[in-house]
């Protein structure tokens, strides 16, 4: 539970953010994942999606769009992290969350594996393409969801360079020392670090993930600077190979959700960071 302190914290920063709010909508903070509540017109019950920058489009369990009367259209291949997958462009869905409506292009691909690790099936993911020319609030003090205008004035001290990809979106971020690397924002990852290194020490542990597929990643605990902040002992999964081409792994939920805020603006391609969460 929240204590009281961090509660009339949250109020504040809600009030700040009311002076530029387009709209907001909640999310379910739970398993180091985001949940949100998905309406569409073909069922009568709410989809439990999960807001994953990490996707570059949006995503519907292959199993719910059968379930729900969906045609399924042009096969394609779907690279995900160490698995390739069958997925099926169809038709265009109007999609809703607290009245807002979502892109409407969709992949249908198998999550199966990764709804059954979860306490409730994930019928879908918000991807990238929800967050393209949008600056979105992630609100973890509150689980609240904030559409927002620019703001007027100055770029904050806390803003971190925030690359803009046809796949998704990158931050640079510093791994025990080394220079700073490019790797995957990613609210679809519950773990704080997948680091991409050929430095993988013998007699580690060993972690078993799900994801689109079962894997076994070997751990560490690392050193990680993230703009302005410098965390230590931060569980890390180690990568021998790069999990997508061009960067140097993803950065998830563990790291992300030690800030009160984070604020992805890609129309300014940058990211902000709120106070440091206790």
């Amino acid at each position: 539970m929240l204590c009281f302190i961090l509660t009339t914290f949250a109020t504040v920063v809600r009030g700040e953010a009311g002076k530029n709010l387009v709209t907001e909508f909640p999310f379910q903070f739970r398993e180091g994942l985001l949940w949100v509540e998905v309406r569409v017109p073909q069922s009568n019950e709410p989809l439990n999606f999960l807001l994953d920058t990490g996707a570059g489009v949006g995503v519907i369990n292959l199993r719910t769009a059968e379930r729900i009367g969906l045609k399924l259209g042009r096969e394609v291949h779907v690279q995900s992290v160490n698995a390739t997958l069958t997925g099926y462009w169809q038709e265009r869905i109007t999609a809703t969350v607290a009245k807002l409506r979502l892109p409407r292009q969709y992949l249908a691909v198998d999550l199966s594996k990764l709804s059954s690790s979860c306490e409730r099936p994930v019928d879908g993911l918000i991807g990238a393409d929800f967050f393209r020319n949008r600056i979105v609030q992630i609100d973890f003090e509150s689980q609240v969801i904030r559409l927002l205008q620019p703001a007027k004035g100055k770029r904050p001290d806390s803003a971190i360079p925030l690359q803009i990809c046809e796949c998704g979106m990158r931050v640079p971020i510093g791994v025990n020392g080394h220079e700073r690397q490019w790797v995957r924002l990613d609210t679809g990852c519950a773990t704080a670090l997948q680091w991409v290194t050929s430095d993988v020490p013998e007699g580690c542990a060993w972690k078993t993930a799900v994801g689109l597929a079962e894997l076994s990643i070997p751990q560490t605990a690392a050193t990680v600077a993230f703009g302005e902040y410098k965390f230590e002992n931060v569980p890390a999964g180690l990568h021998e190979t790069p999990i997508f081409p061009g960067e140097a792994g993803l950065l998830g939920n563990g790291l992300l959700s030690k800030f009160s805020t984070v604020t992805i603006d890609s129309r300014a391609g940058r990211l902000s960071l709120g106070q440091r969460r206790k």
